[in-house]
């Protein structure tokens, strides 16, 4: 997937070393190995306002290295009535995600990372349902404060991973009583499917295996992250955005055991 990248361009920007493909332990691969697995672009640099700072972002972009054989079954698997192939496909393999981070992230002995998952109606439209766009606002506040850091966006984790139209089914649903993750199964779908084991592959490589200091409330990012082999020090917390309109919401990722006060 996304061979449309002319053939010239690609050789350069690899010889820049811009452009580099990793197998599944993080290695350096060529862009053609039978063991290429996600390809990572970068930095390119992306001036952001952080507070009243201008900070210069170092933005990487990656995106899993997906074989037609891989589309092509899965649309075999679609046919045969199993759409939960396609949806991971799409989900997981077809998203562009990114790292975005602050000067001397690269560097650093334990730089504070937060795994973000993809929220357009918080981060972007300042839907006050759920605390997402707040906390995006806040980790990067607190890498400047601390000198450092990276969000790592997935752009594939919509509603935990069912995606913007089903997540729009499921605020109907919270309307009518359910909760968030009741919402998700009473669709047929799963709670959370989202997958964060691209993001340990990525900074594996990119932190050259050094460990990190998770800002999330999420054990299971955590978990996988370290599933995954990447070291992790210790998880800080990340509490922000808590108003009279998601306070449902919070108190059902406390029931899931995120790390967050009863007194919310």
């Amino acid at each position: 997937m996304f061979s449309y990248v002319d053939e010239s361009i690609r050789a350069r920007l690899e010889s820049d070393g811009l452009l580099v493909t990793l197998d599944q332990n993080s290695e350096v691969v060529g862009g053609d190995d039978a063991e290429a697995f996600i390809s990572i672009l970068g930095p390119v640099l992306i001036p952001r306002a952080i507070g009243d700072v201008e900070v210069m972002l170092e933005w990487y972009p990656f995106v899993r290295r997906t074989e037609l054989s891989a589309v092509l079954d899965a649309a075999s698997d679609v046919g045969d009535g199993g759409t939960e192939a396609l949806r991971e496909l799409l989900s997981s393999s077809m998203s562009v995600n990114s790292v975005f981070a602050l000067p001397g992230f690269r560097i650093s002995e334990t730089p504070l990372v937060r795994i973000h998952s993809c929220c357009l109606t918080g981060d972007v439209f300042g839907s006050r349902r759920c605390d997402c766009g707040p906390q995006l606002d806040a980790a990067f506040e607190q890498m400047q404060n601390e000198g450092g850091g990276a969000v790592v966006y997935m752009s594939g984790h919509e509603g935990r991973g069912i995606g913007l139209w089903a997540k729009a089914v499921t605020y109907l649903l919270q309307d009518g009583g359910h909760n968030t993750y009741q919402a998700n199964v009473a669709l047929g779908l799963p709670e959370d499917s989202r997958d964060f084991g691209d993001a340990a592959v990525v900074l594996k490589y990119l932190l050259a295996r050094r460990p990190l200091r998770l800002l999330s409330n999420n054990p299971d990012k955590r978990a996988q992250l370290e599933a995954r082999g990447q070291e992790i020090s210790e998880s800080v917390s990340l509490i922000a955005g808590v108003n009279e309109h998601n306070l449902r919401y919070m108190r059902a990722k406390r029931g899931k055991g995120h790390a967050i006060s009863d007194d919310i």
